[in-house]
């Protein structure tokens, strides 16, 4: 009786470890994915509205925490963050790529690109699946797609009129750090100057710099218009970052699970690049109002100075042979 008894007691608790053993399980299958992402760009910026959008598009089966202005990881440190493993997804510069990609360099250069659709149709494009496919298997990162935020213009403190890039000569132009960044400044014709991007309204104020390049956004949301006298529509480079993912943590999804990254990050890059088309458009106007002198220089004095600059230097050995008519075919 007392065997009966307890022999009832065991296959009553073997069920019930069985029954929380297949909740555990099935709540481990259910748990959503963790996405920790770093971006330099402020929590105002257009590109912060498109991280919600796709954190908000994948809130079924993934959990994205996002985090801004360099808090997480300081800018040109987020690439190394994800191949050690710190980090699953950044939106990174080109730059960073190209330092330890030199092919890449090429993508950095001036004048390649001629506007935020180029910049979508070469990374759709075959060649531009070579440079996805490069970066993944050297830089171990998967390339969602370009994140663009504007194409670079010159802003000066003084008032001295720019048509071609000798009017640069000796103009100390601050450049982001880094010898693809220092080497645009001199195939723009200026004396390029390091400085962090929170010290360049200090820097055009005091004088230490004469100038900068950024797209209107940024020039906009850090306030350089109030310590800028002109800005010279160069277009020298069109700005972009690429939203990115460690090839590790792509790989460890199912085919599924990329299929639903990649639509939230076409859907959310898409409503930014239309974002900042529209928003380039009313600035323009609005810095004209606030007494700005824009113009347009020569560009293409400036474009045959720069890619003269480009192709006899070091950076283009490493370039695929005949990629500038490549893309320019696109």
């Amino acid at each position: 009786m007392n065997f009966a008894i307890s022999r009832r007691k065991f296959l009553a608790g073997s069920v019930a470890i069985g029954a929380l053993a297949g909740t555990s399980m099935a709540a481990t299958a259910q748990e959503a994915v963790t996405l920790k992402l770093s971006a330099v760009f402020s929590e105002q910026d257009i590109r912060a509205g498109m991280v919600k959008m796709f954190a908000e598009e994948l809130k079924d089966g993934f959990k994205v925490e996002a985090f801004f202005g360099g808090t997480l990881f300081k800018q040109g440190t987020e690439l190394v963050a994800l191949q050690r493993g710190n980090l699953q997804m950044g939106n990174i510069a080109p730059q960073d790529i190209a330092k330890q990609i030199p092919e890449w360099s090429v993508l950095t250069s001036a004048y390649l690109f001629r506007d935020a659709a180029h910049v979508r149709a070469f990374f759709a494009s075959d060649i531009g699946a070579e440079f996805k496919a490069m970066a993944e298997e050297k830089a171990g990162v998967h390339i969602l797609g370009p994140t663009y935020f504007g194409a670079r213009q010159v802003g000066l403190k003084s008032d001295k009129k720019i048509t071609t890039p000798a009017d640069l000569s000796g103009v100390k132009l601050r450049m982001p750090g880094g010898d693809a960044w220092q080497f645009l400044g001199e195939a723009l014709g200026a004396n390029p100057v390091p400085m962090a991007y929170a010290e360049v309204y200090t820097g055009l104020q005091t004088g230490a710099i004469d100038g900068q390049d950024n797209p209107l956004p940024n020039v906009k949301n850090m306030k350089f218009y109030e310590v800028m006298s002109q800005i010279v529509m160069t277009s020298h480079l069109i700005g972009y970052d690429l939203l990115t993912i460690s090839a590790e943590v792509w790989k460890g999804l199912s085919p599924e699970q990329q299929a639903k990254v990649q639509a939230a990050a076409d859907k959310a890059m898409q409503w930014s690049e239309e974002q900042h088309l529209a928003h380039e458009k009313t600035l323009l106007e609005e810095f004209k109002a606030a007494g700005l002198q824009i113009y347009e220089p020569d560009v293409a004095a400036f474009r045959k100075f720069a890619q003269e600059k480009y192709l006899a230097s070091d950076l283009a050995k490493s370039w695929p042979e005949g990629i500038l008519d490549k893309v320019a075919a696109l």
